[in-house]
């Protein structure tokens, strides 16, 4: 999600109680604490970020993926990842950034820089968005994206795809220019005949609370065929709250619900399903501590 689409969904009422702690460590993939945290006019403090990575902690989500979406947010989440254990880093300019104009060399040039940091694991979020970008904007999306691409090949770090209304452009895009060894598609929205294209290129389907959606059978249709060692949770905070707290502000200790509802559709038994989570997770994007 980009800092465009305002922090207004982390203002819908009260946030939710941190729900029951899971049998073992587990994490979310892809979070925006500088978003869920401090908001549209702000940005966080060190000890309002802390408390919340705390409250994460607390509930088994001991590993966090903070996610950029253009340069100021991208630097503070690197920042955030330097200095914090619990915190690795992705950065990129979000594809409807790029698609109004925002992937100037000197935007990309800095993306670059930042993917060369001990502690940013991934380029993303980057990819396409047919929905709120429109036709004029499309060719300087999809330069991005190669761009995107090409830096996280260089670094040899993970790619993090947003893909929103754009399944076959992703997929000729990627098939362009080559999968880096590491591809999570963030908050996976296909189904589950897309979800097989991609898990036979060897991407890695990361699902957030839309899982737990009444309407979403399609999705857990997707989350049932995916091997477990292609399987990723996330938050997307401060949007996609999962049920049974959905339109209420997301947190990275929300993950939990998502997790359980993995579980269930995928039958794998929970403690076992957060520890294949977690080593999927140190695989695409490393230790967390070394």
């Amino acid at each position: 999600m980009s800092r465009s689409a305002s922090s207004r969904a982390n203002k819908r009422g009260e946030p939710p109680p941190s729900p029951e702690p899971l049998p073992a460590p587990a994490l979310d993939s892809h979070t925006h604490l500088d978003i869920a945290v401090g908001g549209e006019d702000r940005l966080p403090t060190d000890a309002e970020v802390d408390t919340e990575i705390a409250a994460a902690a607390a509930v088994g989500v001991t590993r966090l993926v903070q996610v950029g979406v253009d340069v100021p947010s991208s630097q503070w989440s690197a920042a955030l990842a330097a200095r914090h254990p619990s915190v690795l880093a992705a950065v990129a300019l979000h594809p409807n950034d790029a698609g109004a104009g925002g992937a100037t060399p000197e935007a990309l040039a800095e993306i670059d820089r930042l993917a060369g940091l001990p502690r940013v694991r991934a380029v993303g979020e980057t990819g396409l968005d047919r929905f709120r970008t429109g036709p004029e904007g499309w060719d300087a999306q999809e330069a991005s994206f190669r761009a995107h691409i090409a830096i996280a090949k260089r670094h040899r770090i993970a790619l993090v795809i947003h893909d929103r209304d754009a399944h076959a452009e992703i997929l000729r895009v990627l098939d362009d220019e080559g999968l880096p060894e590491h591809t999570v598609f963030h908050c996976f929205s296909g189904d589950a005949a897309f979800a097989r294209q991609c898990l036979d290129r060897g991407a890695v389907l990361s699902f957030a609370g839309t899982l737990t959606f009444g309407n979403a059978g399609y999705l857990r249709e997707a989350a049932a065929i995916a091997p477990v060692d292609q399987l990723l949770v996330e938050t997307d905070s401060p949007f996609l709250t999962p049920v049974p707290h959905r339109g209420r502000p997301n947190a990275s200790r929300l993950v939990t619900h998502t997790v359980r509802a993995l579980s269930e559709v995928t039958g794998i038994e929970l403690e076992s399903l957060c520890r294949s989570l977690t080593a999927t997770a140190e695989r695409v994007f490393g230790p967390w501590q070394d």
